[in-house]
């Protein structure tokens, strides 16, 4: 299989944007299927070479020889777990330099309309696992021993776990013929659309999800099937296609929650040790996914191993820890990562009566590299006081039996408000450094957006500051001045200011076409000036045209129009230049 796998050039799809769906499919075969997933792994063991790369399909997908070696070391669970049955859990792993997939417009497509924290991942690939260890006396290790890999570059856990549920199973059964054939529906699915609800069928189900839009409200449901859609079989719905159960994976940790949330806003270090490769992807993703909707700026990998080939980068002692979350499941990372300053150790989940036994706050120095126990080991305090209302209100849930739907739902709507509480103001400040409309004129370059000056912020709090939306006291101004110095800050305030700049450069284009006297403008002007004028104009023309900046039809077309007038002011000999044949 290692013809079918070996390193070499990816399937080219940077024309898909510019062709016509006949022409795309008879270049790209699989263009539907890359929509969703790059590629389908098998990983077996082998007594003699260990994990093992089996199959790649589509078989014109290749991934280097680092890759191979990450996803075969990652789809099998550490010695450690003791892992038998099947078990789900998934891996982040970065994608090569100079093998990134092409950057094209399908991705630009789909970025433009997802939430920040769900855009595909230019420079990582995530790995769905579906594991599988049963006692098998035909295999000389007694075990049979196989992982079944969805390699997408769409952070949609929720989706591809409950693909492979339905996927995983007959594969071990039937093998290849069965993976051809799941692949090949997949290549009929519609392209992931932000805001769409879409009907993918697959094995005989057919599974009903609703993409992420950036403008959905926050706490968005998916709307019911519709009832003019009379499909058979009924479509299994899927709530989200990658929201987590939040109560669920924070069970041991309810009361250091918004500890968690504050050292996730400030980008530190931390290391999640837990039993399972499940366990550890899970509270790794559901750690990051409390700051929706703010995009989450720093490395993550949900499972790591000491075979990782960033194992040295991450464990040196020579430089700070990097901003990285890390899960591991090998307690050997407790003594390597011993001068990471956080680090969460989550055990099997046990009841204390009606609570899930919580894990506690403990010092570093408490730290031991053997027989270590559940806690969350750091020296950091927090910023906020804790919530004690929220904790109340769980509690009750569970003594009154509720649904953990509905626990999840209210944990997580206090993250999302925490977070809402946190960003608004920052929100407020930033919009208030963007130019007055007025100020925007035709002929003229547009004025410039005012810089971010932290102490000016800091002093608008007291008037403008979270306490208008958040009960929650504590020492706000500590935490937003240790924000600034995050990574979380740089990733919001360049996405923010990039925006505001494109939100510029509309409101200018559509000053110039407002105009009505371009005629007269052009009187006095140098045929210097007025090429100058088509050039820019054709410029953010493009822009326009890319989805780059936020404009309506008809000022694209009255921009055309300009375009043609000014140059049929020109001489013929510009014409020609401006306007070859």
């Amino acid at each position: 299989m290692d013809a079918l796998s070996g390193a070499g050039p990816r399937r080219a799809r940077c024309s898909l944007g510019a062709a016509s769906p006949e022409a795309r499919a008879a270049a790209a075969p699989w263009a539907r299927f890359s929509a969703w997933l790059e590629c389908v792994c098998v990983v077996t063991f082998d007594l003699e070479l260990g994990q093992a790369l089996e199959l790649v399909y589509p078989s014109d997908f290749r991934l280097t020889d680092k890759e191979k070696s990450s996803i075969c070391y990652l789809s099998f669970p550490d010695s450690h777990s003791g892992c038998l049955g099947d078990t789900q859990f998934s891996f982040r792993i970065r994608q090569c330099s100079g093998q990134r997939s092409p950057w094209h417009a399908e991705d630009r497509r789909y970025n433009s309309g997802a939430p920040m924290s769900l855009q595909r991942e230019p420079a990582h690939y995530f790995g769905y696992v579906y594991f599988r260890q049963v006692k098998d006396s035909s295999v000389k290790r007694g075990y049979f021993q196989k992982s079944l890999v969805l390699v997408s570059r769409l952070p949609f856990v929720r989706l591809f776990q409950a693909l492979l549920s339905l996927i995983a199973p007959e594969y071990f059964d039937k093998l290849a013929p069965c993976l051809e054939a799941v692949c090949s529906e997949m290549d009929e699915w519609p392209a992931p659309v932000p805001g769409q609800t879409l009907n993918l069928p697959v094995m005989g189900v057919v599974l009903q999800v609703h993409i992420p839009s950036r403008v959905d409200k926050p706490e968005y449901s998916p709307p019911k099937p519709c009832s003019h859609e009379n499909l058979l079989p009924a479509p299994v719905i899927l709530t989200s296609v990658h929201e987590l159960d939040l109560f669920r994976c924070f069970q041991p940790v309810l009361t250091h929650v918004q500890t968690l949330w504050e050292l996730m806003l400030l980008g530190e270090p931390l290391v999640v040790l837990a039993p399972s490769p499940a366990m550890s992807s899970e509270m790794v993703l559901a750690l990051i996914s409390c700051l929706q909707p703010l995009k989450f700026c720093c490395d993550y990998r949900p499972y790591f191993t000491i075979h990782d080939s960033e194992f040295k980068e991450f464990t040196t002692r020579t430089q700070a820890p990097p901003n990285v979350v890390l899960g591991v499941t090998n307690p050997f990372f407790i003594k390597t990562l011993q001068h990471w300053p956080h680090i969460l150790r989550v055990g099997e989940p046990k009841m204390a009566g009606d609570l899930p036994k919580q894990v506690k706050l403990k010092k570093p120095s408490r730290l031991k590299t053997l027989d270590t126990k559940p806690g969350l080991y750091t020296a950091y305090s927090a910023h906020l006081h804790r919530d004690k209302a929220l904790l109340k209100r769980l509690l009750k849930g569970l003594q009154k039996k509720k649904p953990w739907d509905t626990q999840t739902a209210l944990l997580r709507r206090h993250l999302l408000e925490l977070t809402q509480s946190f960003i608004i103001p920052l929100e407020h400040y930033m919009a208030s450094l963007m130019p007055l409309q007025k100020n925007i004129t035709p002929w003229k370059t547009p004025p410039q957006i005012r810089p971010f000056r932290q102490d000016d912020f800091l002093r608008s709090l007291e008037h403008a500051g979270p306490q208008l939306t958040c009960i929650l006291k504590g020492d706000w101004l500590g935490l937003y001045r240790r924000f600034f110095k995050s990574p979380h800050f740089d990733g919001w305030y360049r996405q923010r200011h990039k925006e505001m700049a494109q939100k510029l450069e509309a409101l200018h284009l559509e000053a110039i076409c407002e105009a009505q006297n371009i005629e007269a403008w052009m009187k006095d002007k140098s045929e210097v000036e007025v090429v100058d004028l088509v050039l820019k104009l054709r410029e953010k023309l493009v822009q326009a045209q890319g989805h780059q900046l936020p404009v309506k039809e008809a000022t694209l077309q009255r921009a055309q129009l300009y375009i043609e007038t000014v140059i049929g002011s020109l001489p013929k000999d510009l014409q020609a230049v401006l306007c070859p044949p």
